[in-house]
């Protein structure tokens, strides 16, 4: 769009808009980004989605929202599908879940029969022992390699073991299993980017658990035969581990036990939102005090790898929001970004390098409808951050108002930054001032504004600083503002700029495109919506 008439458009919406602006409240919000130096770093494809193993019998609250999208029976033929994950031009992908510990492979000489999942209910979890067999398997590699997806594949971390008390389990390992899945891939030439060992046994388990120190030697002795296994390999994937619920003893002891440069990375699974039948899930999302809490697991999880393990680092290997499917007509809502997105951005600012949606598809919260593949909101969210969120956070402050979130990282692929902000007022409409701490040099009042006056001296006064080498190119800002169709928070669809974000009539992911405003332009924020802002002037040494 060109910039002028961005600008006039700007404008034109803003007169227009006016009555109804003047029937909200208006604020002003300074933020302040040091663009110095980074204060943590994610890496590249930190955007990663979830393929489970549930079968289509799989329900929770007399409702059954999986269908075919488990590993074993993804139509991996849906053009749909594909041309959701080339979208981001190489999506992190993992493969595992709950019945990842009960998942035979159908390679090798096996200690057990490998027959499909089927309803048991002296299951772990309700299903009996399921089965890869390695056609599927060929099939899911072809289709990773065509799509440009980066795999970790969950392992069986129970094979051999026996059931004791309670959800402890006991008994050696027995790896053959793993390790023939392993020789027949590197056999095959399928890149597998990492290994995980395990699903939720961490501490008390869920379902089953494991205690920290056979799970540390169980490690050393993956990584030792990863390492023989692919001695003559260009790509050398990582060892994660333990895929869990965060027990700051539990997980110390692994790293204490497993020892130096065994785990690469440190995955934990969150589900703050507890179960998706609570009728307070909407409240819990819509509530910032709420979502803040979980940055304390964040920040021990840090703590921990710094003090026990320093040659890791973190991931979320696992996060849906609500447990047990997700929340139906909430999850799969716009409402589920406000968490999502506030939870990326926390994730980031305590150095997790990847953080892994449950689900790419499957359950109500997966980014794609379960039936069709169409993208929910949370796809558009995602796909949003990953084209143009970089590796480098930011230190940021945002004023006095709790409503208002923001997060800042080095813009992806080019000079300047990305803000993130997040308006969780359902009736406060932000004049935002950003400025940059290395050349603060122009001042807003960050009081809430009441009369007409004072809303039209504020957005006369209100301007976007970008810095000392803020002439080095066109003074402008891409504004993505996403907002609900027809201000239903439910809505399945989200609006960009105005636009509902839909397939087009031939089946494509529409494009994704800014609005160009010139910086010194009023930046607005509306009631419960979301904008990422990208300014590629604005001066951070810690972004060359």
């Amino acid at each position: 769009m060109d910039l002028k008439l961005g600008f006039c458009l700007t404008l034109f919406l803003a007169f227009v808009s006016l009555p109804a602006i003047l029937a909200q409240d208006i604020g002003t919000a300074k933020i302040l980004v040091d663009g110095t130096k980074r204060v943590a770093e994610i890496d590249d494809n930190f955007i990663c989605a979830t393929i489970d193993w549930w079968p289509r019998d799989k329900c929770d609250y007399n409702h059954c929202p999986w269908g075919n999208t488990s590993v074993i029976n993804l139509d991996l033929s849906h053009p749909l599908l594909a041309k959701a994950i080339q979208a981001f031009n190489h999506l992190r992908i993992r493969i595992g879940g709950s019945l990842q510990d009960q998942v035979v492979y159908n390679v090798g000489d096996l200690r057990y029969p490998c027959h499909p999942f089927r309803k048991m209910k002296v299951g772990l979890f309700g299903f009996s022992k399921g089965c890869l067999y390695m056609r599927r398997w060929d099939a899911l590699n072809h289709f990773f390699s065509k799509t440009g997806v980066i795999v970790t594949f969950g392992l069986n971390a129970l094979y051999g073991r026996h059931k004791l008390k309670g959800n402890a389990w006991g008994g050696d390992w027995d790896s053959s299993n793993a390790r023939s899945l392993m020789k027949y891939s590197i056999s095959k030439g399928y890149q597998i980017d990492s290994w995980e060992l395990g699903n939720e046994l961490t501490g008390n388990g869920i379902g089953a658990s494991v205690g920290a120190e056979l799970y540390g030697k169980d490690l050393i002795k993956l990584k030792s035969f990863m390492n023989s296994l692919y001695k003559n390999s260009k790509l050398k994937p990582s060892l994660i581990a333990p895929g869990g619920f965060y027990d700051q003893e539990w997980f110390a002891k692994l790293l204490q036990v497993s020892g130096s440069n065994v785990v690469n990375f440190v995955t934990h699974h969150i589900y703050n939102l507890g179960a998706g039948n609570d009728p307070s899930l909407v409240k819990k999302i819509l509530d910032p005090s709420f979502l803040s809490k979980i940055s304390e697991t964040f920040n021990s999880l840090h703590q921990t790898i710094q003090h026990n393990g320093p040659w890791a680092s973190a991931w979320v290997g696992e996060s849906g929001g609500a447990y047990n499917s997700g929340g139906r007509h909430v999850s799969d809502s716009f409402m589920d970004s406000f968490w999502y997105l506030d939870q990326l951005g926390m994730a980031s600012k305590f150095n997790t390098k990847a953080y892994c949606r449950q689900t790419l598809v499957g359950g109500n919260y997966g980014l794609l409808n379960t039936a069709t593949f169409v993208p929910r909101p949370d796809y558009y969210s995602a796909l949003l951050w990953h084209r143009l969120m970089g590796k480098g956070v930011l230190a940021v402050r945002t004023g006095d108002s709790p409503h208002l979130r923001s997060y800042a990282h080095c813009s992806k692929g080019r000079a300047g930054i990305t803000l993130l902000l997040i308006n969780f007022s359902n009736q406060t409409r932000f004049v935002i001032n950003v400025e940059n701490l290395m050349n603060v040099n122009l001042t807003t009042n960050g009081r809430k504004i009441q009369s007409r006056n004072s809303v039209v001296h504020s957005i006369k006064k209100t301007v976007a600083w970008v810095g000392s080498k803020a002439s080095d190119g066109p003074l402008y800002r891409e504004e993505f503002h996403l907002t609900p169709k027809d201000g239903n928070l439910r809505s399945e669809t989200s609006v960009l700029n105005g636009v509902p974000l839909v397939l087009t009539d031939h089946g494509e992911i529409p494009k994704l495109a800014p609005v160009l405003n010139n910086v010194h332009s009023p930046l607005y924020i509306s009631p419960y919506s979301i904008s990422f802002i990208v300014l590629p002037n604005f001066d951070a040494p810690a972004c060359a």
